[in-house]
């Protein structure tokens, strides 16, 4: 086993099933792993990733692999590790840092741990690694060719690390990809987030008052997937523009303050801080669920909601009943964390074909372009995106028209007119 630190190493079997499970529903993927293993087109280069550890990644880490690069990987959340893909990846051969229920401390000692290789390209969801590269890290900065960031919260971030001139490398923010934020953060986090609080909590979400705190790509995916079961969606926002979407797809939609009286499940998708906080835990109804899928555990102010409870009672897994003063319950899901993840398994494989797609290409032209890349965050091209719809169409047996010649030289015709 190489340099590795893991939950147990004998649940590397199961692990390897479920590798091969999501293989058969990546063919993008594995179509690029195909044709560059043969180009070695990561031949030389060092990546350190640090992203969720499911069998998705996997399939992922393995494709990297195939075109020639050393992987050296951690878990970009302390609650999403699926330790018999971990235990797979590791018996393999990949240097994997990433255990479920890691603390604080131990998340970033496993970051740590991957940097040991000395990148050439890193890989993050959530821009974890990156920042350590750039404030406990930055005698490595300068081996850095570049990275790639998947997350809307990590993008953010690193735009204004960008703005400010603190940005130390390129990196490219697959994030902003259409196949992957229109798909990815859509679809899959609508799917999983309800797949989270369901294995929770087992409840009826039909006719529930369901509140989604945020309505952009994720938020609107989860709202959708929840009108989807029935549930009675109240939408809550800071933006007049994506509040006016909410509204105009049927949502009511009103502030956090008069939602929390009138919620039964409560879920933040907003990558902001304190969206739920003591005020509104103070008027919830009995029995409400408070959950959250932004990347970051800080949109509910669980401090506050510790401090109203007189006794926390660990219900069923990812399950906790906060016992008020007055009698009311509040069932807090995965301690605040990614519901979708800690509680599921996250997306599934058939949407993160196209995001890890992304992820994949995006490296191969940091590898290729990198070093004459200037120290800012890039987007992906449309052509790419294109390229990708175009291959995941075809394995889902989709066609499409095609323009003819004559229709091509009309949109480009700016002489036409009525």
């Amino acid at each position: 086993m190489p340099n590795s630190r893991i939950a147990d190493p004998t649940l590397a079997a199961g692990g390897r099933l479920k590798i091969a499970w999501a293989e058969s529903r990546m063919p993008v993927l594995m179509a690029l792993r195909e044709e560059h293993a043969k180009l070695a087109s990561l031949k030389n280069m060092r990546v350190a990733g640090c992203l969720h550890v499911t069998k998705e990644t996997a399939v992922l880490v393995k494709t990297i692999v195939a075109a020639g690069a050393e992987v050296s990987w951690s878990g970009c959340n302390p609650l999403s590790t699926q330790d018999d893909v971990a235990a797979a990846l590791a018996a393999d051969g990949t240097s994997i840092y990433a255990w479920h229920g890691q603390t604080r401390d131990e998340f970033y000692w496993s970051i740590d741990r991957t940097l040991e290789m000395k990148p050439t390209l890193t890989l993050d969801d959530g821009a974890d690694l990156i920042f350590r590269v750039h404030s406990e890290r930055t005698e490595l900065a300068p081996g850095v060719i570049g990275g790639t960031e998947e997350t809307t919260t990590g993008v953010h971030r690193l735009r204004a690390m960008a703005a400010a001139g603190k940005l130390l490398y390129p990196v490219i923010a697959v994030n902003d990809a259409q196949t992957k934020c229109d798909f990815d953060n859509v679809y899959g986090t609508g799917q999983s987030t309800i797949d989270g609080i369901l294995r929770a909590t087992s409840i009826l979400l039909a006719g529930k008052s369901f509140v989604v705190a945020g309505y952009g790509h994720c938020g609107r995916g989860v709202a959708q997937r929840a009108r989807g079961m029935g549930a009675i969606v109240t939408v809550c926002e800071v933006d007049p523009v994506s509040a006016l979407r909410a509204s105009m797809d049927g949502f009511t939609v009103m502030p956090m303050d008069e939602a929390a009286a009138v919620g039964d499940v409560f879920v933040t998708a907003t990558g902001v801080k304190d969206i739920i906080v003591r005020r509104h835990f103070e008027r919830m109804k009995d029995g409400a669920v408070v959950c959250n899928t932004g990347h970051y555990d800080c949109e509910i102010r669980i401090p506050d909601l510790a401090s109203l409870a007189r006794r926390v009672t660990q219900i069923r897994a990812d399950n906790e009943e906060h016992l008020l003063a007055d009698g009311r319950r509040i069932y807090l899901l995965a301690k605040g964390r990614l519901v979708n993840l800690a509680a599921a398994e996250g997306h599934p494989s058939e949407v993160m074909d196209m995001s890890f797609a992304n992820q994949f290409l995006s490296l191969v032209r940091l590898a290729r372009e990198g070093r004459g890349l200037q120290r800012q965050v890039y987007t992906i091209g449309v052509e790419q995106d294109r390229a990708i719809a175009s291959v995941k169409l075809a394995t889902m047996g989709r066609r499409i028209d095609a323009l003819t010649s004559a229709q091509t030289a009309y949109l480009t015709d700016f002489a036409s007119g009525t």
